[in-house]
């Protein structure tokens, strides 16, 4: 289990507090132990104590109101409910949820209560469920089974309901109610009792899908129930996972959080997060509308509406949303003006010019080993697929120094037919000379070229090789970082050739060839 630490011990002795939380442990020697708190999935620590015999107490008005728990050897956890209220607690050291009893504490007399019951519940149904997957559907025992597996569900439902109406005002009411789904009405029928809408219970389970939690309420963000029910409803089996559908989706929930709330800090940074180290292509367009959205306003105050980020750690972030947001699913990027292997000023070359259906935008480096393997594949197929099909290739070259004629050599060598471009050495000496009286890039701009041209490592975010975009004919990206295979496969499929035989099988395809 991996805990963050984020505050200062204090070791405290047993005192006199505000609000005590005490623990009375058996089975353990006295030592020193730590009482650790929920962020959403995270636990951090919160306080330290010393244990004097079997008796340790924590200072409560420190704490704020959520789920916490000690920390006890072996790595096990005694969770319970803080809402700010004389806390005092007995249980064993080993599997301490299994023994607990709450002395002093309304609420974790419930929770306590709840928990048993969930086990014993859990318990039946476990054995039941186990001795059903013995049984063929047909026979009787299987009925008797079922049954009886449905029975406990409502019953469980029946005790979470009972404290949820009995206990409204209670911290874990709202802990147990938002562990509940929203109960689903029956689909609207026609006059002959067929359903207007097949999906009716999708649509209105994800529409009605937070009802049962206060949003409002900080308290239940600080419990691991809260980061499983974002989780599930931002997760495959509820959302499609395209980036504008989370967006969209991202943007409907987390306009209705409170400004300055815990529950606005979670959910924006978690989404962020979660979204930006997605291996799925595209997903760096969430990071790049999130930091537009919820980091880059300004309060009232000119202060980032982003309250939890530290200036540097806020400053980092927008500078990636600024790097990233001109290189999206969707975005025109900048077009390129740049020389060809003539190295002339007759020679600038752009892509936005191009009148092809699709344009693969294919950064490389002539002394890159990887580039080597997967270049010549890209001219067999422009060779023998896309050039016919209006497909361009226009080939952004690392040409500087040494690299230039390497790259000439290379482009030769391999009898590379597509565009063929660099920032060549002759470019990049005189627009870098800085001596008096000297041009430098000025000789250039506008005249023949941009800045961004230039400095496209910058534009495009080059810092590996080969990197590769694929636009629309609009010169939109439709996709990036695609192998030799994808990018014949998705091509194929774009042009209505998806069953054609292909040159490069994903089959066949090593797995050192991934494109960045």
């Amino acid at each position: 289990m991996k805990i963050i630490v984020i505050l200062s011990f204090l070791l405290i002795s047993t005192a006199s507090f505000g609000q005590t939380i005490k623990f009375q442990i058996s089975g353990i020697e006295d030592t020193t132990l730590n009482l650790v708190r929920y962020f959403g999935k995270g636990l951090y620590y919160a306080d330290t104590a010393d244990m004097k015999g079997g008796i340790i107490e924590f200072d409560g008005s420190k704490q704020k109101a959520g789920i916490l728990a000690l920390f006890l050897p072996g790595q096990n956890l005694l969770e319970f409910v803080y809402n700010h209220e004389d806390v005092s607690i007995e249980a064993r050291a080993v599997n301490p949820m299994a023994s607990v009893v709450a002395k002093k504490s309304e609420e974790n007399k419930i929770f306590f209560g709840y928990t048993a019951f969930l086990r014993t519940q859990r318990t039946k149904t476990t054995a039941w469920s186990n001795e059903l997957k013995t049984l063929n559907p047909e026979n009787q025992r299987h009925k008797e089974l079922t049954d009886l597996v449905k029975g406990t569900s409502k019953k469980v439902v029946a005790y979470q309901q009972n404290i949820v109406d009995t206990k409204s005002d209670m911290l874990v009411a709202g802990i147990i109610k938002m562990s509940m789904d929203v109960v689903i009405p029956d689909a609207p029928v026609d006059a002959d009792g067929s359903p207007l809408d097949s999906n009716f219970r999708y649509k209105y389970f994800r529409e009605h899908y937070f009802d049962n939690i206060d949003l409002t309420d900080d308290r239940l963000v600080r419990t691991p129930i809260f980061h499983g029910k974002l989780a599930n409803y931002f997760g495959e089996t509820m959302m499609i996972q395209h980036w504008d559908t989370v967006i969209k989706y991202a943007f409907d929930f987390c306009d209705r959080l409170p400004a300055k709330s815990d529950m606005l800090q979670y959910c924006v940074s978690w989404i962020t997060s979660n979204f930006e180290q997605s291996k799925i292509m595209g997903m760096d367009k969430v990071l790049v509308y999130m930091g537009n959205r919820y980091y880059r306003p300004k309060d009232e105050n000119g202060e980032s509406v982003a309250h939890w980020m530290p200036k540097d750690k806020l400053e980092t972030l927008i500078k990636r949303v600024d790097e990233t947001q001109g290189l999206v699913m969707g975005a025109r990027p900048a077009n390129l003006i740049l020389r060809d292997t003539t190295d002339t000023n007759d020679s600038w070359t752009d892509y936005y010019s191009l009148k092809s259906d699709y344009t693969i935008l294919y950064f490389w480096d002539p002394n890159c080993g990887h580039c080597k393997k997967v270049t010549p594949k890209l001219q067999t197929l422009y060779e023998k697929k896309f050039r016919d099909r209006n497909i361009e290739i226009f080939a952004i070259g690392k040409a500087v120094g040494k690299d230039f004629e390497d790259w000439k050599s290379f482009i030769k060598e391999n009898n590379l037919e597509f565009i063929n471009v660099a920032v060549t050495d002759q470019v990049y000496t005189a627009a870098k000379d800085t001596t008096p009286g000297a041009l430098g890039a000025r000789q250039f701009i506008p005249k023949y070229t941009t800045l961004e041209s230039l400095n496209y490592q910058q534009t495009f975010d080059v810092f590996q090789s080969p990197k590769v975009f694929i636009l629309d004919k609009d010169k939109r990206i439709i996709a990036k970082s695609l192998s030799i295979s994808q990018i014949e496969e998705m091509l194929d499929k774009a042009q209505g050739f998806q069953d054609l035989e292909k040159i490069f099988p994903k089959s066949e395809e090593p797995e050192d060839e991934q494109i960045h």
